[in-house]
Order: C-alpha cells, then sequence, then structure tokens
C-alpha cells in the first residue's frame, strides 16, 4: 500500500507538471511570433514580392541613444525619408527604425527594403547585377572607417592634424553619415557578372524610378560638403526622388526649395 501511495504522490504528478510546463512554453512562443508579426506589418513588411532581393535573415529595432542631442521634429512618419544628415546636421538623438539583415551581412531600413528589392530586380533583369557592400553602420562602425582612413593618411607621412582634414572629406564624421539612417546603401557589382561602371551607370538612369537618388554627384560637391560617390544612393521615396532627378538637384538643394 505504501508503494502505491508513494507512486501516487509522486511519480503520478510528473505528467501533469510537464503538461503545464509545456502550455506555457507554447504560450510564449505565440506571444513571441505575434509581437514578431506586429514590428514587421508596423514597419510595413507585411507583403513581400515573390523574388527576394535576399534572404530575410532578422528583424531589429535600432535607436541612436544620444540623449544630448534635441529631438527632432523632421524624424516625423511621413517625412522620416527626407531627413537631412550631412556635416552641418547631425541625426537627431530620438531618430529610430527597423533594420532587416541581409543575407550577406549588411542591413537596411525595413521601409526601404521592398523598393531596394524591386530596383535589384529590375537592373537583373537588364543583366546588370548589383551588391549592396555597405548599408546600416552604428557609430563606432563609422568611427572605425574613420580611424582607418586618418591612419592610411599618417602612413604616407600627413600629420595627425592634416591626416583628419583629409579623411574627413572621404569618411562622414560619426554622427553625421547617412548610412548610421539605414536608409542608404552603398553599391557595388557582382564583379563576376557585371562591371562596377556598368552598375554605376545604370543606377544614375533609373535609380529614381524605386526612390533612390545618387546623394553626391560631381557638381554638387561644396554643397552636400561630400565628394562625388557614384555608388552612394540614399532612400527618398519616389515623389521626391523624381523630382530630384528631372531637376539635377541634390538633397541639400530639394529641402532649401
Amino acid at each position: 500500500m505504501n508503494r502505491f501511495s508513494n507512486e501516487s504522490n509522486g511519480h503520478h504528478n510528473r505528467p501533469t507538471s510537464r503538461i503545464r510546463k509545456t502550455l506555457a512554453l507554447i504560450i510564449c512562443l505565440a506571444v513571441l511570433l505575434a509581437g514578431g508579426k506586429l514590428l514587421i506589418n508596423q514597419a510595413g513588411m507585411n507583403c513581400w514580392p515573390d523574388k527576394l532581393l535576399t534572404n530575410l535573415a532578422k528583424v531589429y529595432p535600432f535607436r541612436h541613444a544620444d540623449t544630448e542631442a534635441a529631438p527632432d521634429t523632421r524624424n516625423e512618419d511621413n517625412d522620416w525619408n527626407l531627413i537631412l544628415v550631412n556635416r552641418w546636421n547631425h541625426i537627431p538623438g530620438d531618430y529610430q527604425g527597423v533594420l532587416v539583415q541581409l543575407s550577406n551581412g549588411q542591413s537596411v531600413d525595413a521601409r526601404i527594403y521592398p523598393d531596394l528589392q524591386a530596383m535589384f530586380n529590375a537592373a537583373r533583369a537588364d543583366g546588370i547585377y548589383p551588391v549592396v557592400v555597405s548599408g546600416y553602420r552604428t557609430a563606432e562602425e563609422q568611427q572605425s572607417l574613420m580611424d582607418v582612413k586618418i591612419a592610411e593618411y599618417k602612413e604616407q607621412g600627413c600629420s595627425a592634424y592634416k591626416a583628419k582634414y583629409l579623411a574627413e572629406k572621404w569618411v562622414a564624421i560619426p554622427g553625421t553619415s547617412e548610412h548610421q539612417l539605414g536608409i542608404a546603401v552603398d553599391i557595388n557589382a557582382d564583379t563576376d557578372k557585371s562591371t562596377n561602371d556598368q552598375v554605376y551607370q545604370w543606377l544614375n538612369s533609373n535609380s529614381y524610378k524605386y526612390g533612390f537618388i545618387l546623394r553626391y554627384p560631381s557638381d554638387k560637391t561644396k554643397i552636400t560638403g561630400t565628394i562625388y560617390e557614384p555608388w552612394h544612393y540614399r532612400y527618398v521615396g519616389m515623389e521626391a526622388a523624381e523630382e530630384i532627378y528631372a531637376q539635377g538637384l541634390c538633397l541639400e538643394e530639394y529641402l532649401e526649395q
């Protein structure tokens, strides 16, 4: 009798405990999946085209933590795509977004992903094969690029001051780089299938159709504060991109209007 009593008090309860733990796990997973779906829907990614630019590996939020920077009203839902960031305009401290990570490890803001994908699909249909070589960057990554460029000039014999001055012509000061917004990309070629010049020419003629602009034209350096970069494209939305392209403007000139 004692043997059966011990089984009833101990082993008999284990299945019930396991069931409860299993149910709790199922509920947790359901909540996580629902939260993930909501996050994606809020980012405008609830409907992806069939042919993917890259494999969607991860969705995660980012936020600039510069609490000393004053909030900037330009970072609103209706004009996030037109936020001006250059050497004279820092990224607002309250700027935030949601990133998608591409299969090659680069990331972009989820809001530009569908149009970026459509642009790449169109390029490939024309026999041009672009690759995103740089997307979103953290402030630390941007600083690392700056440090490398400064070191290169120092190795050439430049003083610390001159090395920094020259480096800033090529690399944006952390906090002033569009890459930190997640809506700018550096695009080169899959060199097994295209040349960089072919990619640059195609983008220059077609990117506006998908909401992207050549951010730093060769004849606008004094206005943008950045030298000509045929690989750097910035998302501004279809309407703005068409106007900028048709009028031969840079983003600073467009916003000034």
